[in-house]
């Protein structure tokens, strides 16, 4: 599945410049390119991203004020025509600090730096099972029987290969809790590919459950579905 990656930036040459350099990278797709923060929280608030693109000196919010406010925060690579934020986007835990005109060997040493950061996770093996809280209790739950999980504002339906389970949890919160199976494929849904049974460009199957794929995902989820 390829990397998910949102770029902000309030200059529309810095986001084509970025978004050419990842277009050379197989591995890594843009699910948006922003112009302001405030854009970008949409977006994260409806899909996982895996790696964020992030211009300092902004308009209406900075950077770095944006990021630290972030409760599910992905991995950051800030971008800049200021060399003196340096210190503090690393105080940020950032994957790296890029100063513009971003030349493409720099870029390539920051998305290098990206990978080595991820190498602990993917040399783990799949989770088996997670907890959910229920009526007061801790629910275990076998990722594996987890056939597609559905959006109720505030609360998630977690369709099993028998029954079903609500509990008070944001669908965005609860992918971070998922492996590699799992796959956004609309803002209310994320689905199993394991169980996935036949797919188009509209919509994914599960048995005669049918799911829509939203537009905004369309392209990062056939990828990882092919």
């Amino acid at each position: 599945m390829p990397y998910q990656c949102l770029i902000i930036d309030d200059e529309a040459l810095a986001r084509e410049l970025i978004a050419t350099h990842l277009e050379h990278l197989d591995e890594f797709v843009v699910v948006a390119a922003c112009a302001n923060a405030l854009e970008a929280r949409t977006i994260l608030q409806q899909q996982k991203i895996d790696l964020l693109f992030l211009d300092i000196e902004m308009p209406l919010l900075k950077g770095t004020t944006f990021f630290r406010g972030l409760t599910e925060k992905p991995r950051v690579i800030f971008t800049t025509a200021f060399r003196d934020y340096a210190v503090e986007g690393f105080d940020l835990n950032a994957v790296d600090y890029l100063v513009k005109p971003i030349l493409f060997d720099r870029f390539l040493q920051a998305i290098d730096k990206f990978k080595s950061s991820l190498g602990a996770l993917t040399d783990q093996t799949p989770r088996e099972h997670i907890y959910v809280q229920s009526n007061r209790k801790n629910i275990k739950v076998l990722l594996d029987e987890i056939q597609y999980v559905e959006s109720l504002k505030d609360y998630i339906r977690i369709h099993l290969r028998q029954g079903t389970l609500v509990v008070k949890y944001g669908l965005a919160a609860f992918e971070q809790q998922l492996d590699q199976r799992f796959v956004r494929v609309h803002r209310s849904f994320l689905v199993n590919k394991d169980k996935v049974t036949a797919f188009t460009r509209q919509d994914i199957e599960i048995g005669s459950i049918e799911i829509p794929i939203g537009d905004s995902y369309k392209d990062a989820v056939l990828n990882s579905l092919q």
